[in-house]
């Protein structure tokens, strides 16, 4: 197994805020392996709040024994190799299990999606996000969601309806709402969540801080849309807590550690009666394909990560009517890829 690794910041079209903080671009490690002369393409994603760095990510790569990893792959057993390295990491673990399962899918002459039984006619809308800012760059920002057909909305501070209320002057599109823990208190929550469903709020994410299990069980219980848990869930043992807290749950690949671990997540969820949407980071085409393929397997997606940033590698996913296009290409199905990506890295 060869490894090549190249650091990449990832820069944003628009400052990009939540509830709690704010940044303009995203360190990325973009990663080839190759194995008996086939290559496979991973991403790491480090957003500052998950505590990863390009530093970090070079770290743990250079404590892999890459001999272990040879074909046919038991994902199950890499990721707890992974796991047993140093524990965290999700997103740099994400990129090798990514790079794994394209080799996977090109060994087998299938698209992941369909090593994953995902059904491409069961593709969900994706939305496209659009953080906290003036009035004036959140309608450049609507302007710049035409090919999407869902808004998703970033709330959490005290001007939350005024946000919305720009929105809403011009675009009519069904939102997804993320408070990223902005909201403290439960009755003043739920007030919310019935204005939001009447301005056509179709879910809301992670309402509440996600220690709060009371206060976000609390308004699972009275809500008249999904709650789906966020920050509160990272990887699948932390579902088990979830149950009858949330309607749903927010999988990320940066945050579950790749493509098998999500699938875990995903059937875990269903046998919980757990809706789930599954999201991403700020990420080029990379992760984002990884993501495309499972997106079937749930109810909502939110992948917009190559329309949200100005300098993508890759070529962007192909979109029809604001729905991903599941091509039949072998792996992840990463078209676009320069030559030069990884020389010298």
């Amino acid at each position: 197994m060869q490894v090549n690794a190249k650091p990449y910041q990832l820069e944003l079209k628009h400052p990009f805020s939540i509830a709690k903080f704010s940044r303009t671009s995203t360190p990325v490690m973009l990663i080839k392996l190759t194995y008996e002369g086939i290559d496979g393409y991973g991403e790491a994603s480090m957003v500052p709040y998950m505590g990863e760095s390009l530093e970090s990510a070079i770290a743990f790569l250079n404590k892999v024994d890459w001999k272990r990893f040879t074909y046919p792959f038991d994902f199950r057993e890499i990721m707890e190799y992974l796991d047993d390295i140093e524990s965290g990491h999700p997103a740099i673990k994400a990129a090798i299990d990514i790079a794994l399962n394209d080799i996977n899918g090109k060994i087998l002459n299938k698209p992941c999606y369909e090593v994953y039984g995902s059904d491409p006619l069961k593709m969900p809308l994706t939305s496209y996000t659009i953080g906290i800012d003036t009035p004036n760059v959140l309608r450049e920002k609507v302007a710049d969601a035409k090919d999407f057909k869902v808004l998703k909305i970033k709330l959490g501070r005290d001007n939350d309806k005024e946000l919305i209320n720009t929105i809403r002057s011009v675009s009519d599109l069904p939102l997804y709402i993320d408070a990223n823990q902005g909201w403290n208190d439960k009755a003043e929550a739920i007030d919310m969540i019935y204005w939001l469903h009447d301005k056509g709020a179709l879910l809301i994410e992670q309402p509440m801080d996600k220690t709060n299990m009371d206060g976000n069980a609390w308004l699972t219980g009275r809500s008249p849309i999904p709650i789906l848990a966020d920050e509160a869930v990272q990887r699948l043992p932390d579902l088990d807590a979830l149950k009858g807290a949330y309607h749903g749950i927010n999988i990320k690949l940066m945050k579950s550690a790749g493509m098998y671990e999500a699938h875990q997540m995903i059937l875990k969820a269903r046998s919980f009666g757990m809706k789930i949407l599954i999201g991403c980071m700020s990420e080029t085409s990379c992760a984002t394909q990884a993501g495309i393929a499972l997106a079937p397997l749930c109810d909502w997606a939110d992948l917009d990560g190559p329309w949200l940033t100005k300098n993508n590698p890759f070529k962007a996913p192909e979109m029809e009517a604001g729905k991903y296009l599941l091509k039949y290409l072998p792996g992840l199905g990463l078209e676009g890829i320069p030559e030069d990506l990884f020389i010298n890295s």
